[in-house]
């Protein structure tokens, strides 16, 4: 019997553990999670060169520290970034999670400097020429970690956590909820292989922290148990890439330039996100084959290319009532493009009505730091709203940073985000089952690390309250 079971070892279930070890707590911990250590998290690419597709979970999107502490690391600084938890607990309360959340991180050796808060009169002149365009421009401070520093940061969280006597099962998959009475009692747990007998652990609290590639599974199961949630989105899109030079301003004022626009003629929201200057595309694999583009950023090692995702929500209404099924739809038909791989056409060809060659990419300026995309025709599988919408972002996105919107500029697909699983909860955490709480992007309240982290301080307080009664 533990006093906790988190399921889940990215930053939202760390944070949990962390803030009541800090806390003085002496409850028995125990955290599930589907990949491996944080010394056992190398993608077989590095060798191989191209995605072998790891079983039983890939080692990008899962294992210690979760799926975007592994590919970039970058830590947003202000609580207009990263979700949608200040709607829940107020602007003021979060910023302050952030900024103690933030101490911690420096605490373990995270880079002490900041980027995008220096030029302000530069900054001034890039959210006139977005005003200009028709877009926000969203300044927020950025931590960059980097892929390197992340592995540090987190591998000395995690011996701390082993050291302090916190239970970590790695390889282990949670197949179920136990729930009685509207109580959640505990959880059943299982080699991630599908190998040996499941096994029902029982504890007084459970905090499920999935990360995003857990948000299908976690939907499936509020449906299973009638555990209460509220209309979320999803987010399609891709994962645009150009020449440094391009970039060279915003990424040396910002490093990340947030955007948001709500082109004409259908005004969904379309933003930026996850802007890796000097980055490499790179490829993430999710349950069901399912291949989605990302991006990473190292400290050292450098490209001559900056990739940014480009993303459009999509907010369904009655009856519609499965938005995650609907975006992995939409990747496994431009997988199927791709022959199982990612897609990448030019922005050019895109306008022109034609598909992108290989040879063409090859005689490119910009050429593909994800070596092994296939060349094809995005248009072919993406939804004609979203590719609209896209298309006419890039074009409001070349008035901030000419040449943004070059022939050359290329598009990878897809790029999906999974948090459209907004489980309903009050201000202390708590959903509709007793004794369950559900945390960072699998929750559907949180889009990045630092929000995730900021939400499992948070919940580690309300847990070290209710220790502290009794």
């Amino acid at each position: 019997m533990y006093d906790l079971i988190i399921i889940g070892a990215g930053p939202a279930g760390i944070f949990t553990a962390l803030e009541l070890l800090k806390n003085g707590s002496r409850q028995r911990i125990l955290i599930a999670e589907l990949g491996v250590s944080m010394e056992n998290r190398h993608c077989p690419k590095d060798k191989t060169q191209k995605c072998v597709n790891c079983k039983p979970s890939c080692y990008i999107t899962t294992g210690f520290s979760g799926a975007g502490a592994f590919s970039d690391g970058k830590l947003s600084l202000s609580c207009e970034v990263g979700g949608d938890l200040p709607r829940l607990l107020g602007e003021e309360k979060v910023q302050a999670l952030i900024d103690y959340t933030d101490t911690i991180y420096l605490e373990y050796g995270a880079d002490p400097h900041v980027e995008g808060i220096t030029e302000k009169e530069k900054i001034k002149n890039i959210r006139l020429n977005a005003i200009r365009a028709g877009l926000k421009l969203v300044d927020c401070p950025i931590r960059h970690l980097g892929t390197e520093m992340a592995h540090s940061v987190y591998s000395r969280i995690q011996q701390h956590l082993l050291d302090s006597g916190v239970e970590i099962r790695f390889r282990t998959q949670c197949s179920d909820l136990i729930i009685e009475d509207n109580v959640c009692r505990g959880v059943v747990l299982q080699d991630a292989f599908g190998n040996g007998e499941k096994e029902r652990v029982f504890a007084k609290n459970t905090v499920v922290a999935a990360g995003r590639v857990g948000a299908s599974w976690l939907e499936e199961l509020c449906r299973t148990h009638g555990i209460e949630r509220l209309p979320g989105t999803v987010d399609v899109g891709v994962r645009v890439e150009v020449r440094n030079e391009v970039m060279e301003e915003v990424n040396q004022v910002l490093y990340e330039s947030k955007l948001i626009g709500y082109p004409k003629p259908f005004e969904n929201k379309v933003r930026t996100f996850c802007q890796n200057p000097g980055g490499y595309v790179s490829q993430e694999n999710y349950d069901d084959a399912l291949a989605l583009v990302n991006g990473h950023s190292f400290k050292e090692k450098k490209s001559e290319n900056t990739n940014v995702a480009i993303l459009c929500s999509h907010h369904f209404r009655v009856p519609f009532d499965q938005p995650i099924l609907y975006a992995q739809k939409v990747g496994q038909l431009m997988n199927m493009l791709a022959n199982g791989s990612i897609l990448v056409q030019r922005y050019g060809d895109i306008l022109s009505g034609k598909r992108t060659w290989a040879e063409e990419l090859e005689r490119s300026n910009v050429r593909p730091t994800l070596k092994d995309a296939v060349a094809g025709d995005l248009t072919s599988a993406m939804p004609y709203r979203t590719m609209v919408n896209i298309i006419s972002f890039i074009a409001a996105v070349d008035k901030v940073v000419p040449g943004f919107a070059s022939d050359e500029t290329l598009l990878y697909g897809p790029e999906i985000k999974f948090y459209s699983n907004c489980v309903k909860m009050d201000e202390n955490l708590k959903t509709s089952v007793d004794g369950l709480y559900c945390l960072g992007d699998s929750s559907g309240w949180t889009r990045g690390l630092m929000m995730s982290s900021a939400m499992g301080v948070y919940m580690a307080r309300k847990l070290w309250a209710e220790e502290q009664q009794g």
